[in-house]
C-alpha cells in the first residue's frame, strides 16, 4: 500500500457513529470455578500477608479516585482471572454466533500486565491472555531502549463460531441441517519484530509474522433440493467451507530525515498456501443425495517494493510522494468430486453432475502505484491539497484439467491475460474563515481502460455446460464524486453538521470478438455498459438544552440506481436494472443527573429496499428488504466509593420475512432478539477488585421456521489484583 500521508479533508465528522458501550465480556473470557478459587486464595493470601493490616489503615484515608486507580501508589502490574459459563437452549450454534462464545464453561486469565525496569533505561513489559475453551490466547513480550530499539515477541490466536444450517422451506416446515451446525474457525499469529530508533540514524524495522486460519466457515451457496416432490428445485441444502491456510511475511522498512525531508522505503515479501475446500450435499434427503467437494489449492509467492518522501518546500507547502511496485506469482490446483462421502477420489457415477478433477494452472500478476500529494495553506483559512494516483497493472493466467458428467469425461483448457490503467485525480478544500463555521469540499475523477483476452473454459460434455469462448474485449471507466459538507457550532450548547455526496461510477465495454452466440453462453459479455449513481445527505445535531444532558441526532439518506445496456444482438437499450433507497434514523441521549449515575440511550430505525423490474414480473425473484430499528439502554451507577453497578439492555428487530416459498427462496430475514446484562464491580482494596457479570439474551427467528431460537445465560466472576 502507497503511504498516503495528507489526510483527505472530506472525513466527514457526521459519518462518525456514537460510542456503545461494549461488555467486556465479549472481548474477553473467563476459566473455571476451581481456578478462579484458586487465585482468589492465592490472591487473598499474598494480600493478606503482606498487607492486610497496611491496608485496613490506608483505606480510611484514601480518596475514591485512589481507591479506584490502587492506592496512594500507582499499581502499574495486574492479573486479572476469570471464570463463567455459557449455557443455551435452542439453537446452540445460532446462540454462539450470535454471542461469540463457546457453550459451557469457560475462563482463565483475562488480562495480565506486567512492566518491569530490567536495566538502565530499559523496560519489559509482558501482556497476555488465556481463555480455556474460547480458543482467545494472547502473549506479547516487548523489551524497549530508549534510544536505542525494541524487540518484540507477539502472539494471538481468535475463535469465532458460524451457525452451518442451509434454507428453510415453510410449506413443509422443513430446515436444512449440516451433521453438526456448529463451525469454528481459529485465526491467529505469531510474530517477531526488532527495531532501531537512534536519534541520529536512520530508523529501522524488520518483522517477521505467521498467520494463520484453520477450521470451518459457513456458506450462503446452498446447494440443490428437492423440498416439495421433484417438481421445485431449491438452494436450500447447507454447505460449508474446510478452510487450512498459512502465509509467512517478512518485513523491512528504513526511514530517514534529511534536512526538509522525510523518506523512507520498505521491502515486503509473502508466501503462503491455501488448501481449502466448498463442502456440500445437494439433493439432501432424496434419493439422488450425494456430497460434493470442490477443492482449491493455492500457493503464492508476493514481493513488494514502497518508498515514499515528505517535504517541506516552505513553510506553508507540504508535498509528498508514495511509489509501489508488487509482483504475485501463484500456482494453483483444485477439483470437483462427487461421492457418498467428502474428500473421496473421483470416481464416475450415473447421478454425478458437472464436475472436473486433476485442475492445474497458474497466474502472474505486476501492479504498479504512484501518488503525488500537495498540501498548501498560502490563503488564509483555506487549506488546499490537490492530489494524483495512478496505476498499472497487467496479468497472465492458464489453466488445465479434466471435466466430468455422468459416467463421461473430456479434457478443457483455457488462459486469459489483462493490461488495466488507472488515472485518479482530487482536489480537497477546507475552509474555516466564517467564525464557528468550518466549510469542506471535494472533488474526485477517475479515467481507466484496460483489454482483456479469453480463451476455453471448463468442458462441454454432451451438450451439457458452458462451451469453450474464444473473446477479446476493450472497457474504459469513468468515476467521479463530489463530497461536501458544512460544521456549525454557534455555542457550547450546539453543533450541526450537515453534508452528502454524489456518486456515478460508469463502464463501458467493446466486444472485438465472442464466439459465443446465446445470451446465456455470453454472460457478461452482453453487457456494453454499466452504470452505478448514488446521492447520498446526512445531518447530524447535537444538542445540550441543560445541563449533563446531551443530545445526538443523525439522519441519513441514500438513492442509488443500476443501469445496463445490452449488446445491440440482445435487442435492448439502456434500462435501469435496480434501485436502492436507504433511510437512516438515530438519537442517541446522554444524561448525568447526577454525580454518582450516568444513563445512556440510543435509538437506530433503518429502511432500506432494492426494486428490481424483474420481480414485477415473477415471485421468484422479490424485491429486497432490509428494515430494522435497535434500541439500547445503559446505566451506571455508583453505589459507593468501592462500588458500581452496570445495567445494560438491548433490543433489535426486522421484519422482512415475506415472499412467494413456492415459487421462489425469500431471503428478507424477520428476527427479534433482546439482551440484558449486569454488572457489579466491588473494590475490596486498593490492589484487589471484584467483577460480578450476569447475561440474558434471547432471539425468535422466524426467517428459519423458528430452527434458530435460542434462549442463552452468561454468568461470570472475575478477580483482579494490582500490585
Amino acid at each position: 500500500m502507497v503511504r498516503a500521508s495528507i489526510p483527505h479533508s472530506d472525513s466527514n465528522p457526521t459519518n462518525r457513529k456514537p460510542m456503545k458501550t461494549r461488555s467486556r465480556l465479549k472481548r474477553r473470557g473467563q476459566w473455571p470455578r476451581r481456578l478462579l478459587a484458586a487465585g482468589v486464595s492465592a490472591a487473598g493470601a499474598l494480600w493478606l500477608g503482606g498487607h492486610g493490616a497496611a491496608a485496613a489503615e490506608t483505606n480510611a484515608t484514601l480518596t475514591a479516585e485512589q481507591m479506584f486507580e490502587g492506592g496512594e501508589e500507582a499499581l502499574n502490574n495486574w492479573i486479572e482471572i476469570g471464570a463463567g459459563g455459557f449455557m443455551t437452549r435452542g439453537s446452540e450454534a445460532q446462540a454462539q454466533e450470535r454471542r461469540r462464545l463457546a457453550n459451557g464453561g469457560f475462563g482463565g486469565i483475562e488480562d495480565l500486565h506486567l512492566q518491569q525496569t530490567v536495566a538502565t533505561n530499559t523496560v519489559l513489559t509482558i501482556d497476555g491472555r488465556a481463555l480455556y475453551d474460547q480458543g482467545d490466547y494472547k502473549l506479547r513480550l516487548d523489551l524497549k531502549r530508549e534510544a536505542l530499539g525494541y524487540v518484540r515477541l507477539n502472539f494471538e490466536n481468535a475463535r469465532f463460531w458460524q451457525n452451518g444450517a442451509g434454507g428453510y422451506f415453510p410449506p413443509l416446515g422443513m430446515q436444512y441441517h449440516l451433521g453438526g451446525d456448529e463451525l469454528e474457525l481459529d485465526r491467529g499469529e505469531i510474530s517477531f519484530e526488532a527495531g532501531l530508533t537512534l536519534e541520529k540514524a536512520p530508523k529501522v524495522r524488520f518483522k517477521y509474522t505467521h498467520r494463520y486460519r484453520d477450521g470451518e466457515k459457513a456458506s450462503t451457496m446452498w446447494g440443490p433440493v428437492h423440498p416439495y416432490g421433484n417438481a421445485l428445485t431449491r438452494a436450500l441444502s447447507p454447505s460449508y467451507y474446510d478452510l487450512d491456510e498459512t502465509a509467512d511475511i517478512f518485513e523491512l522498512d528504513v526511514n530517514h530525515k534529511i534536512k526538509a525531508t522525510d523518506l523512507g522505503v520498505g521491502l515486503r515479501f509473502e508466501t503462503g498456501e491455501l488448501n481449502n475446500a466448498l463442502k456440500t450435499n445437494p439433493w439432501q434427503g432424496g434419493a439422488g443425495e450425494t456430497k460434493v467437494t470442490d477443492r482449491q489449492g493455492t500457493s503464492y509467492d508476493m514481493v513488494s517494493l514502497h518508498t515514499f518522501t515528505e517535504t517541506w518546500i516552505k513553510k506553508k507547502l507540504l508535498f509528498t510522494t508514495g511509489f509501489l511496485f508488487a509482483n504475485l506469482d501463484n500456482t494453483f490446483s483444485g477439483s470437483r468430486v462427487y461421492g457418498q462421502d467428502f474428500d473421496v477420489g473421483y470416481a464416475p457415477g450415473a447421478l454425478n453432475g458437472l464436475g472436473y478433477f486433476d485442475l492445474n494452472g497458474g497466474s502472474q500478476k505486476n501492479e504498479y502505484v504512484v501518488n503525488l500529494n500537495l498540501q498548501s495553506t498560502h490563503l488564509k483559512n483555506l487549506v488546499i491539497t490537490p492530489s494524483i494516483r495512478a496505476q498499472y497493472e497487467d496479468w497472465s493466467a492458464d489453466s488445465a484439467g479434466t471435466g466430468t458428467l455422468g459416467l463421461q469425461s473430456g479434457p478443457f483448457r483455457s488462459w486469459s491475460d489483462r493490461e488495466a490503467t488507472d488515472v485518479r485525480e482530487r482536489i480537497d478544500l477546507r475552509y474555516t474563515g466564517l467564525t464557528n463555521w468550518v466549510f469542506y469540499g471535494a472533488a474526485e475523477w477517475t479515467q481507466g481502460e484496460g483489454n482483456l483476452n479469453e480463451s476455453g473454459g471448463l468442458s462441454q460434455i454432451n451438450s451439457v455446460g458452458v462451451p469453450a469462448i474464444l473473446r477479446e474485449t476493450e472497457d474504459s471507466r469513468f468515476f467521479q464524486k463530489y463530497p461536501i459538507g458544512a460544521r456549525w457550532y454557534p455555542t457550547y450548547y450546539m453543533s450541526l453538521d450537515v453534508g452528502g455526496y454524489f456518486k456515478d461510477n460508469d463502464y463501458d465495454y467493446r466486444h472485438l470478438q465472442d464466439s459465443a452466440t446465446m445470451a446465456y453462453d455470453r454472460y457478461p459479455a452482453y453487457f456494453t455498459m454499466l452504470g452505478f449513481q448514488t446521492y447520498d445527505g446526512n445531518t447530524r445535531l447535537t444538542l445540550r438544552p441543560v445541563k449533563n444532558v446531551t443530545l445526538v441526532s443523525r439522519y441519513e439518506y441514500q438513492w442509488s440506481t443500476v443501469d445496463t445496456r445490452m449488446d445491440q444482438a440482445e435487442g435492448s437499450g439502456e434500462t435501469e436494472a435496480s434501485h436502492l433507497t436507504s433511510h437512516i434514523i438515530a438519537q442517541n441521549v446522554t444524561w448525568v443527573p447526577w454525580s454518582r449515575l450516568s444513563l445512556q440511550a440510543g435509538f437506530n430505525y433503518v429502511i432500506s429496499e432494492t426494486v428490481s423490474p424483474v420481480s414485477s414480473q415473477t415471485q421468484a425473484i422479490l424485491d429486497a428488504q432490509n428494515n430494522y430499528w435497535t434500541l439500547n439502554f445503559n446505566a451506571t451507577l455508583v453505589l459507593d466509593d468501592k462500588t458500581d453497578l452496570n445495567l445494560g439492555y438491548f433490543y433489535y428487530q426486522a421484519d422482512n420475512d415475506e415472499g412467494d416459498s413456492y415459487a421462489g427462496v425469500p431471503y428478507g430475514v424477520g428476527t427479534d432478539e433482546h439482551g440484558i446484562t449486569a454488572l457489579v464491580t466491588r473494590r475490596i482494596s486498593p490492589a484487589l477488585r471484584l467483577n460480578l457479570k450476569y447475561g440474558y439474551y434471547r432471539s425468535d427467528d422466524a426467517t428459519s421456521g423458528g430452527h434458530n431460537d435460542y434462549e442463552a445465560h452468561v454468568v461470570y466472576s472475575s478477580l483482579q489484583y494490582r500490585f
